[in-house]
């Protein structure tokens, strides 16, 4: 597993929360979507709120004696990120009917449209941690809330997110080199987050989590996969691109979906951000979804801004 050297990290924000384990004795009222979980035992008490975003809101929970996560899903019609046919593309259900009544969007199809939805992140978190990629530890799913690993740093307190970390150029290009490694170990096992940005990337004590998949892709089984790789990359490049100008021109991403492409890309190909010219026609369609993409990322990045400002 690719791993940065153990050192503290300054947070620009203040958001960071005392030592969970602190305030185990602290709780607050059960959300109605938790209480379930509560009922079952599989959870004894809710902590706090941590944060709410555009597809789910997530709770510090005590289970035992362990402080964990639990992360509950909006439905549909709360969500601001919507389910792109782009994202969906490749998914796959149990049966032909439930195909049909997704399709057709009936109750019963709407139902489990939301149960893939859910079941997407779940399955991506398995397989990943499973191939050795760093994401938090899931231990399950039950009535659409995910109980899963609390990241957490070296003190004990929630892990800030990327965007939240003072970064200098050296440690950019740690950050930036870990991470292209993991997103080449998770394209190693057929997944793409589809939404990697410096605001679903946790740092712990030992470097990035990659968090939030419930967007993840079938690298093999979406036609929109080599341009989801990329705007993966391009948005780390860009973020990095601040400390280390020069990963500004960079072709990470579609050097490693063409060594992908042609079956030469392992856990430790070495990339070089170069990509040599190609004679071939151009594909006008693979263009026209690149700039949906391209248009869709602003539009997220616009409400995460709002978010963040909320």
């Amino acid at each position: 597993m690719v791993s940065c050297a153990q050192v503290p990290y300054n947070v620009r924000s203040p958001r960071r929360i005392r030592n969970p384990g602190a305030i185990a004795a602290i709780t607050m009222k059960t959300p109605k979507r938790i209480q379930p979980l509560v009922e079952e035992g599989l959870i004894d008490d809710v902590v706090r709120q941590l944060m709410s975003g555009k597809e789910a809101t997530v709770y510090v929970v005590r289970c035992g004696d362990d402080i964990r996560c639990a992360k509950v899903y909006k439905e549909a019609t709360q969500r601001s990120f919507h389910q792109a046919v782009a994202y969906q593309e490749g998914r796959r259900v149990k049966n032909s009917r439930q195909a049909r009544a997704m399709e057709k969007g009936t109750r019963y199809g709407r139902k489990m449209a939301e149960e893939v939805w859910q079941n997407a992140e779940v399955d991506a978190l398995y397989r990943l941690a499973a191939a050795g990629v760093r994401v938090p530890k899931p231990y399950l799913c039950f009535e659409g809330v995910l109980l899963m690993e609390l990241v957490q740093d070296a003190d004990g307190n929630v892990a800030p997110r990327l965007s939240d970390v003072e970064l200098n150029r050296e440690r950019a290009l740690e950050f930036h080199a870990a991470l292209l490694r993991q997103v080449v170990l998770m394209l190693c096992a057929g997944v793409i987050h589809g939404d990697l940005s410096e605001y679903n990337i946790l740092v712990d004590e030992h470097g990035p989590v990659i968090i939030d998949l419930p967007q993840a892709i079938d690298a093999a089984g979406n036609s929109v996969a080599p341009a989801m790789l990329e705007r993966d990359v391009t948005n780390l490049a860009n973020f990095f691109g601040v400390f280390v100008p020069e990963l500004l021109g960079s072709q990470y991403g579609k050097e490693i979906w063409n060594l992908y492409e042609a079956g030469l890309l392992t856990p430790d190909t070495p990339l070089t951000g170069r990509v040599v010219a190609s004679d071939a026609p151009a594909d006008v369609e693979a263009v026209i979804r690149e700039i949906e993409l391209a248009r869709q990322e602003k539009e997220e990045q616009r409400r995460q801004q709002m978010e963040l400002l909320a």
